[in-house]
């Protein structure tokens, strides 16, 4: 073998390194962010500090927590918009039961459980067995929780906004589990960042290391196909729906534990924001692409971008316009990076 034959064949291992480096659907965001970050540094000497970014960390993980699980949803080709308002469901049923059945908080937390789960099970269900697109049911879905939100809030109450249920048995140990404070080196840093991160490493685990994150793949791919090599489908889309459930509880356990009162009218238009993040995080809109990493950056994102305006000074306005960019920019390089795949097959 010649010396130019040798070198080329030690090349080829390093051009198919990068060539699935380029292929991630997480590198743009990753970009994307490192260059948002830069800027902030520049312009907000504020965002500077370990509180800044702390506080950084906890508006992105409230939102990740939930656009992770929509995201994974959208991995499997479906879509969720109620699960906003499902976030404020969730809050309300725990504190509603709590409060009207005098139960320990964990008692009301574990019910309200059940109820977001039913939720997920009930949207995927549907979607499943009628075959109407998703965007539809779940919109259905959306509009039916916040009536029910407003109507039954207003009923047992008497008024839009919950009773304290601070004094209740229970509540100081959910407290800490759904909204507790860690303070390291001096900086406090909110529980949900450490679960947020978790779920991310566990999502990442169940996409890329099971047979279940196989099947997610394989039916935002091409249901037919799927099911035609074995894949429940069916199952699956169900159960991602059920994780959309779980992870709209999860946020509606730290809204009500770290606030203690719930508004029932709060909740609307996060779904979007979900879809925004999963999207700006690289999960392809029509389904079979993207990974946990992308939604945590995606995530990451909006909690830079919405900490950093205020840090900097900026007028907030700006801070909805650059979403809307940011999604277009999201948008237009996934469909590039699609393009790009499908060419070098």
């Amino acid at each position: 073998m010649s010396p130019t034959e040798t070198s080329t064949d030690d090349r080829l291992p390093e051009r198919t390194r990068m060539a699935k480096l380029i292929r991630r659907p997480e590198l743009a965001s990753l970009l994307g962010a490192i260059a948002i970050f830069i800027l902030f540094l520049a312009v907000a000497p504020a965002f500077r500090s370990l509180e800044a970014f702390s506080t950084v960390l906890y508006a992105s993980s409230t939102l990740g927590i939930v656009a992770l699980a929509v995201g994974l949803l959208m991995i499997g080709d479906e879509f969720d918009l109620s699960s906003g308002v499902a976030v404020t469901t969730a809050a309300l049923a725990a504190t509603m039961l709590n409060y009207n059945l005098h139960l320990n908080s964990w008692v009301g937390a574990g019910l309200a459980l059940l109820i977001s789960l039913s939720i997920g099970a009930l949207n995927g269900f549907l979607v499943t067995r009628t075959g109407i697109p998703s965007f539809l049911i779940t919109l259905a879905a959306f509009l039916m929780l916040q009536g029910l939100n407003l109507a039954i809030t207003k009923l047992v109450t008497g008024q839009v906004a919950t009773p304290t249920i601070a004094d209740m048995q229970g509540f100081p140990s959910a407290q800490k589990v759904f909204a507790g404070t860690v303070h390291i080196g001096g900086v406090s840093v909110r529980a949900t960042v450490f679960w947020w991160i978790f779920f991310v490493a566990l999502a990442s685990f169940l996409l890329f290391k099971t047979k279940f994150g196989n099947w997610i793949f394989a039916v935002g791919g091409d249901q037919d196909a799927a099911r035609a090599v074995g894949v429940p489908v069916t199952r699956v889309k169900i159960i991602l729906f059920m994780f959309v459930g779980f992870a709209a509880w999860f946020v509606g356990m730290h809204n009500l534990f770290a606030f203690d009162s719930i508004q029932a009218g709060q909740g609307v238009g996060n779904e979007f924001l979900y879809i925004i993040a999963a999207v700006i995080g690289g999960c392809a809109l029509t389904g079979g692409r993207g990974t946990a990493i992308g939604t945590a950056i995606g995530a990451l994102i909006f909690g830079m971008t919405n900490q950093g305006i205020v840090y900097a000074g900026w007028n907030p306005d700006w801070f909805k316009f650059f979403l809307g960019a940011m999604l277009l920019f999201a948008v237009f390089t996934n469909t590039s990076f699609a393009s790009f795949t499908k060419g070098r097959r």
